[in-house]
């Protein structure tokens, strides 16, 4: 059987990737070039900077991908690129480089939604048993998504309105904490006590999630604690604010496991790369006898190995798109997937 060999393009937010990964399995090679640092200073990425350093990266970031594969773009069977979604402006740069390609090469052009790709960074992990329920949790998203086989997507619980990544890094900010902030909690907690009197976020029958309460509990507090001139114990917050965001998304994402008769959980995005909660779900689903899939931590942020990855299975299934394709800065993951 032949090998397929596809180059994956990502730059939905302020990493600029390329990566090649044959058979949907195997990672030949993968080159980031990330912008954290510029964005650092600003406490958040600036759309417009993100978009201009794309255009500056996204060429040497390709062939540095094939040199390091020592490939040619004529080995390359398809190409898959994220379309959305993301920031626009981003999101374009990368799509008309691999609309440029596949033109130019006459490759196959893979349609990739973001959050796909991060579902299927766990395919380089093992094996997917379906059906399974996928937790997949970012700077933009907060889903649980069924899949009862390959690329097929069904949401049945999700954020009303922050994100977990977005609500980690409101909060890393009001406390005076650098960006990005989630990692930095998840530090700081480690040395804390959980003190502080937080509410534990939509803890209803519901498997949808909301952040906006926590973020504006911490905000008061943080501002009344300041008003009475009392310190604010940084290492004790950050481990009060965290314990109540993995107690909430592990009770309902075991919850939804278990009403839907589910043995396999995959976690996906920058927050599975959050060390308690991984220790959290790795205990829960080893007593419930649940199979845990986990990204290596490279895999959790944003990359092209995931894109590569997932186009490699839409291809399988036939899923590929003319060069009318473009960007969207928001797409339902449901609409990408095969009913």
């Amino acid at each position: 059987m032949k090998d397929t060999y596809i180059l994956g393009i990502e730059s939905s937010c302020d990493e600029t990737s390329a990566s090649i990964v044959k058979n949907g399995r195997e990672e030949i090679s993968t080159v980031i070039a990330t912008q954290m640092d510029i964005h650092k200073v600003y406490g958040g990425v600036v759309p417009e900077i993100a978009s201009r350093n794309h255009v500056e990266n996204i060429t040497m970031v390709i062939e540095e991908t094939l040199s390091k594969a020592n490939m040619k773009l004529e080995d390359i069977d398809a190409i898959g690129v994220t379309h959305g979604p993301g920031l626009i402006g981003s999101l374009l740069i990368g799509l008309q480089a691999a609309k440029t390609l596949s033109f130019l090469y006459d490759k196959p052009l893979i349609p990739v939604h973001h959050i796909a790709g991060h579902i299927y960074a766990n395919r380089l992990v093992d094996e997917f048993n379906f059906p399974l329920i996928a937790l997949v949790i970012s700077g933009g998203h907060t889903d649980l998504i069924y899949m009862a086989g390959d690329y097929s997507f069904k949401k049945i619980g999700g954020t009303l309105d922050d994100a977990v990544g977005e609500a980690y890094d409101k909060v890393a900010k009001i406390m005076g904490l650098d960006y990005p902030g989630g990692p930095i909690i998840d530090e700081l907690s480690k040395k804390g006590e959980d003190t502080y009197d937080l509410p534990i976020p939509l803890d209803d029958d519901s498997n949808n999630f909301s952040f906006s309460g926590i973020k504006s509990a911490v905000v008061n507090l943080v501002h009344n604690e300041k008003q009475r001139g009392n310190i604010i114990h940084k290492e004790n917050l950050a481990r009060s604010f965290q314990e109540r965001v993995i107690h909430i998304l592990t009770k309902k994402t075991m919850r939804a496991l278990k009403e839907n008769n589910i043995s396999t959980l995959l976690l996906a995005g920058g927050v599975s790369a959050n060390s308690a909660l991984r220790e959290r779900f790795t205990e829960l689903c080893e007593k419930e006898n649940i199979n845990l899939l986990i990204p290596p931590l490279k895999y959790c942020t944003d990359n092209a190995t995931m894109i590569a990855t997932a186009a490699y299975y839409a291809y399988q299934k036939g899923i590929t798109s003319d060069l009318l394709l473009n960007a969207k800065a928001t797409i339902s993951l449901e609409k990408e997937g095969i009913e």
